[in-house]
């Protein structure tokens, strides 16, 4: 522990829907006087290299990919292999709590810390519990989640709905108003596929572009997020029918180019909601399809049920369907900034501070400073 500061340890897998709220919890309880450690994989490297922790522990895990025995015992003992390390580590820090963000690598940071009777919090960004949080679920002490009304049965007495934490720059894209549209004027069209992109977007948006009237493909201004090997095809799409594009394969600043967007089409992550709604952008969503939990599709839902967005099926998502939606919603001024009212409603801004505050109680801490 450093100086007389308390110690939570954050386990997070490394992705950006996972290391995103944990990101924003650890700038959270920073701000309360609590030093953070942060447990992850090797593929943090991407998006945990600005992540406010005091130490970054790499521990072993690994994902069940197969129900053969074989897969099965490789599984098992990389976690066993985990935990054991992750047991060792909690021995020499002695964090007041251990939270994790789902995904198989914070099962043995967990698992360990149950064993250690080391306080522990779960937290769900999506609208359906993940299976390696189900998995942790009856041991863990309290469970958050992003949406109310998770189907928790008998784990219900100790779920808080917490809403999903925003990192700073999403608040900060969030107090940005609607941008101005008018009849027949600019429409800012964004597109991404989550961190890793998605190769249905750039086989789907530049069609459905090149399908609409050319009046309305003239208001066009798009930014699409491509996967390194769809992003020359996209552009040169784009430069043939004198669109003005944008196209790369990474954005590090998405929430401002959300903030600053008048239509998204992107998948339905849990992040990715969360952000379209604290921000408060109209969108049409194509969740991933074939999840084993649907949790996209479930994330989806709640953004379409709040008038924030239409909800497309991969299968659904064809060039025409997506230029007549489009089209749809370029026709009448008003309905894309009512969809963004409708989104903004399902927003949490203090997601991070409510799940500070579950961590603290949890923990039996008294935070120095707020």
């Amino acid at each position: 522990m450093q100086g007389s500061a308390p110690l939570v340890l954050l386990a997070a897998g490394g992705t950006g829907g996972h290391l995103f709220p944990a990101q924003a919890l650890a700038e959270a309880l920073r701000q309360r006087g609590v030093a953070v450690d942060l447990a992850t994989d090797e593929r943090a490297a991407r998006y945990g290299h600005d992540f406010p922790a005091r130490e970054t522990h790499l521990i072993p895990s690994a994902t069940i990919r197969g129900r053969d025995p074989v897969s099965l015992m490789k599984t098992g003992g990389a976690l066993a292999i985990g935990t054991i390390k992750a047991f060792a580590l909690l021995g020499r820090i002695r964090p007041v709590a251990v939270v994790g963000f789902g995904g198989y690598p914070t099962l043995p940071p967990l698992f360990a810390a149950t064993l250690r009777r080391i306080p522990t919090v779960i937290h769900d960004a999506n609208a359906v519990m993940g299976r390696a949080n189900r998995m942790l679920s009856s041991r863990v002490d309290a469970i958050a989640t992003s949406f109310p009304g998770m189907t928790l049965g008998p784990l219900a007495a100790k779920a808080t709905c917490t809403g999903n934490p925003l990192r700073p720059m999403v608040i900060q894209a969030a107090a940005l108003p609607y941008p101005s549209l008018e009849r027949d004027g600019l429409i800012k069209l964004l597109i991404f596929g989550g961190s890793q992109g998605a190769r249905v977007m750039a086989d789907i948006v530049p069609p459905a572009i090149e399908a609409m009237a050319p009046q309305l493909r003239a208001r066009l201004n798009v930014t699409q997020q491509a996967r390194g090997e769809d992003e020359t095809r996209v552009r040169d799409v784009y430069a043939r029918l004198g669109v003005k594009a944008e196209v790369a394969p990474f954005f590090s600043d998405l929430p401002a180019r959300i903030a600053a967007s008048h239509l998204i089409v992107s998948r339905s992550g849990a992040s990715t909601v969360a952000e379209l709604a604290a921000i408060g952008r109209p969108a049409i969503l194509v969740p991933l399809p074939g999840a084993l939990d649907q949790d996209q599709l479930a994330n989806a839902d709640v953004l379409a049920k709040a008038g924030g967005a239409i909800m497309l099926s991969q299968d659904g998502f064809t060039p025409q369907r997506l230029a007549r939606e489009i089209a749809g919603l370029a026709s009448d001024p008003a309905k894309l900034p009512a969809m963004a009212a409708g989104a903004k409603s399902a927003g949490v801004l203090d997601a991070a501070d409510r799940l500070a505050d579950l961590v603290l109680r949890v923990a039996n801490v008294i935070p120095a400073t707020r």
